[in-house]
């Protein structure tokens, strides 16, 4: 099994595909030279972009993302200022230093390339990177793909058959779960909840402490992601000209009174997930939840349902996990890559996450948070990415407003719920799955239909 610490990662925005995970793959590859022995050896590096990496890898910061990660910096551990620093210093003098240590030659112009001809071959986000001697020598060439929530993996890893249902590089665990069916069996087998089941696994992976601090780091996170849209006005770079709208909003719902309960609901719920989002346009630390795209649905129930409370830290973890473990399922057996799924693979995720973790919160059965969790998802089918301008605000940072009513809504429909429902969770993300695969590549963020061709950029 992986993780519920695989799916909540604290990284930087506008995107854990387009951002982490380049990030990631550009660090981890200059760790391949140095273990190889020929980091010493290298003069040149390139960089080549395909797919949906390509497409919309400017607007997603893709370039820059990929830089820092030759540095040597990770998303978890980001100085935001010393790294823009170091950034225009690249530009300016076409020089890098790999991993802090080996200095070479590097012109991002002619060495980062977009390449928008050439099909990809095993995920619509793929990198190629290639070190090179004095001599024009190939020392290492490699193909990595960022796979959705800061998810990486080489072409070796990714290529190689899957256990039945399970990733085979996950850990070792008590309770393995390849379906929801699975886990509602372990549950009812014994008599435990979906959060107990989850927390049981991830004690096989390191101390129950350790997993403590770590959720409460995740919450932390969030939190402060949150404070900081709340209180940042101005207008979002990239060049579409969006302007900050949660402070406004939060500066009304603090300064007035609402009309009614309903309203002032759904605009809490609002100003959260913009917040979020808006912070990881501006490319502030996030937390993928399970995706930077989607980060904002998550949080704002939390925020909303679990904050200020006499419980707030247990009930925050009990969210955490239980969304978590549902978010492990989408992982497993299908995708949480827009590239791939379209949104429905991210706000879609997101939103059925946080309807199993709202649930479960409200007292819900193991039965009923499952289908919290399939009623999200089923009214997410088909969702496409279409970011204009290849930037993550349109539609972006409104959907995730939209998300965390949905899954509100969906946890309230799966407690008034008596017996097992028609559609059983296993059956919706199956569906995603297909409908992922059935989806034409223009609606899977490559900016090239819906939205992102019928909106004039600015």
């Amino acid at each position: 099994m992986l993780s519920v610490l695989d799916i909540f990662r604290i990284g930087i925005g506008p995107s854990s595909s387009h951002t982490v995970g380049p990030m990631r793959i550009g660090k981890r590859f200059v760790k391949r030279l140095s273990k190889k022995g020929v980091l010493e050896s290298t003069t040149r590096v390139e960089v080549i972009l395909r797919g949906s990496l390509a497409f919309t890898g400017e607007g997603h910061a893709t370039p820059k993302a990929t830089i820092y990660g030759l540095l040597g910096y990770s998303p978890e551990a980001f100085d935001p200022e010393l790294a823009s620093k170091n950034l225009s210093e690249i530009y300016s003098e076409n020089q890098i230093i790999l991993n802090g240590s080996k200095s070479i030659n590097f012109n991002p112009v002619l060495d980062l390339l977009f390449d928008y001809e050439t099909p990809t071959k095993l995920h619509p986000n793929e990198m190629q990177m290639t070190a090179f001697d004095f001599e024009g020598n190939i020392l290492l060439e490699r193909i990595y793909y960022s796979t959705g929530g800061g998810f990486i993996a080489s072409y070796d890893q990714l290529s190689s058959p899957l256990k039945g249902d399970i990733i085979s590089n996950g850990f070792r665990v008590p309770h393995d779960f390849g379906s929801a069916e699975d886990l509602l069996r372990l549950c009812a087998d014994h008599k435990m909840s979906i959060d107990e089941i989850i927390i049981t696994n991830e004690d096989a992976i390191r101390k129950r402490s350790k997993t403590n601090e770590a959720l409460n780091k995740v919450g932390e996170v969030m939190f402060d992601c949150i404070d900081r849209g709340l209180n940042c006005e101005g207008v979002l770079p990239g060049g579409l000209e969006v302007r900050r709208r949660s402070p406004d909003l939060w500066k009304k719902l603090t300064q007035t009174e609402m009309s009614n309960e309903r309203e002032q609901l759904f605009d809490w719920l609002n100003v959260y997930a913009l917040a979020v989002n808006e912070e990881n346009a501006a490319g502030g630390q996030v937390v993928t939840a399970p995706t930077n795209g989607a980060a904002g649905i998550i949080p704002a129930i939390i925020r909303h349902y679990c904050y200020d409370d006499s419980n707030s830290v247990k009930n925050i973890r009990k969210f955490l996990l239980t969304a978590g473990g549902i978010g492990l399922l989408y992982k497993q057996r299908a995708s949480i890559s827009g590239a791939e799924m379209g949104c429905q693979g991210e706000v879609g995720v997101a939103c059925s996450m946080a309807a199993a973790g709202l649930a479960a919160i409200w007292g819900g059965s193991s039965l009923q948070i499952a289908q919290a969790a399939e009623i999200g998802m089923e009214h997410n089918l088909g969702l496409t990415c279409d970011p204009v301008g290849g930037l993550v605000q349109i539609p972006c940072i409104e959907r995730n407003a939209i998300g965390a009513v949905k899954a509100v809504n969906a946890a309230r429909l799966s407690l008034h719920s008596e017996g097992k429902m028609k559609v059983s969770l296993d059956q919706v993300i199956e569906t995603m799955r297909q409908t992922g695969l059935d989806m034409s590549t223009k609606y899977k963020e490559t900016s090239q239909g819906g939205l992102a061709v019928n909106v004039v950029e600015c």
